[in-house]
């Protein structure tokens, strides 16, 4: 069909949908995305696509950008890193805002990862899901990507425990469980309580990373 004048195309995000305005009607056009593997995904940075400086990530084949780290943000990530370690670091491996390999479509760089200790730091491949027992997202402008995007991608690679730190209500959504592609637990932890890990021994005041 040839259209002589369109006044608006949108494109929504995480969807294979286009809508277009003309005039006053209103069409919409299913198209498929082509979607790239990791692989392809390091060739482009290779030869110069992805630039050293850019936030991105890769979530199922498409290439995402990552919000900028303000203040509040990096705070929560080094007292939380500081608690882990106290308790965690001579049995497993802390993993700091780093790429981890979830299938041949995803990388994400969650903030936080506790995975099976390795003592070379997986420093020969990366972190994957059957080797992480946690991991956990610090949200303020990211909250409805991290709930939206992420849990599900998680869920799916059955990631035992997952972590949602809300910023703004300081408070934490902790999902565990897994199963058929969906964490099967939710619970909010406020800022009064204490959240009690299912995967590792480790407890935590939420008090303690709002200081």
């Amino acid at each position: 069909m040839l259209i002589d004048s369109i006044d608006l195309i949108e494109l929504f995000p995480f969807s294979s949908i286009f809508v277009i305005f003309v005039k006053k009607k209103t069409m919409t056009l299913r198209l498929k995305r082509f979607k790239i593997t990791v692989d392809e995904y390091y060739k482009m940075a290779e030869v110069g696509i992805l630039k050293p400086t850019d936030r991105v990530e890769l979530i199922e084949g498409e290439i995402i950008t990552m919000s900028p780290v303000n203040d509040p943000h990096i705070g929560i990530v080094n007292i939380l890193n500081r608690l882990f370690a106290k308790k965690l670091i001579d049995d497993y491996t802390i993993s700091i805002q780093n790429p981890i390999r979830i299938d041949a479509l995803s990388e994400p760089e969650p903030d936080i990862v506790i995975a099976k200790f390795d003592k070379k730091g997986y420093s020969k491949s990366k972190i994957t899901p059957a080797e992480i027992f946690i991991l956990v997202e610090v949200s303020d402008s990211t909250l409805v990507k991290d709930r939206k995007v992420k849990l599900p991608l998680y869920a799916q690679a059955e990631i035992p425990e997952y972590w949602i730190i809300d910023v703004k209500k300081q408070q934490i959504e902790q999902y565990t469980n897994p199963k058929s592609g969906k964490y099967t637990t939710k619970k909010i932890i406020k800022k009064t309580g204490k959240l009690t890990c299912k995967s590792v021994d480790f407890k935590l005041k939420v008090a303690d990373l709002f200081i």
